[in-house]
């Protein structure tokens, strides 16, 4: 009998943490205030400003006409470092098709700055430190996920949200019809 109280309770425990954690994750996707991630997308994107690495205030309105990769990440995130080669081999080869990408790292300068000259960033990164959370959730990060990106297109609509790493073809999948 009291084997099966056991197993009964360990069962309960178990419910109990995974439907918490769906009741919990259909609270954040349906409770007002942020939207949910999947709910940006047709939507303008938000207006924000951060420092760039030499501490000079960008507006993310400055990327307006072209298609852009907002990528939030942090320096101590390993999914994060894994995707910035290739978010560095797609700047390079769509720029002049009109594609920027634009890292904003929850992260501080003295630990963003080292980072990205070692990894050879050839695109903007804004320094957001715990601002950017706020702005993430802005672009319905409610999860606090990272790394989190967006593509916002030429005309400053959100065409994709992705919690975790993006591959190549993904990127790829996304950018493509909007050149």
């Amino acid at each position: 009998m009291g084997k099966i109280k056991f197993l009964a309770g360990a069962a309960l425990f178990v419910l109990g943490v995974f439907g918490g954690n769906a009741l919990y994750q259909w609270l954040s996707e349906h409770s007002e205030g942020h939207l949910a991630a999947q709910d940006m997308v047709t939507r303008h994107r938000p207006d924000f400003s951060l420092p760039d690495l030499d501490g000079k205030i960008r507006n993310i309105a400055e990327w307006d006409g072209k298609v852009t990769v907002l990528n939030f990440w942090a320096t101590w995130c390993p999914p994060c470092k894994r995707e910035i080669p290739t978010f560095i081999q797609l700047q390079e080869q769509y720029a002049s098709k009109g594609v920027q990408f634009v890292g904003v790292a929850i992260d501080t300068p003295d630990k963003v700055i080292p980072y990205t000259d070692g990894a050879r960033v050839n695109y903007p990164t804004l320094i957001g430190e715990q601002n950017a959370v706020s702005i993430s959730h802005a672009f319905g990060n409610r999860l606090d996920a990272l790394p989190y990106t967006v593509v916002i297109d030429r005309r400053g609509t959100i065409a994709f949200v992705h919690r975790g790493e993006v591959t190549r073809e993904m990127a790829e999948q996304t950018i493509l019809p909007l050149l």
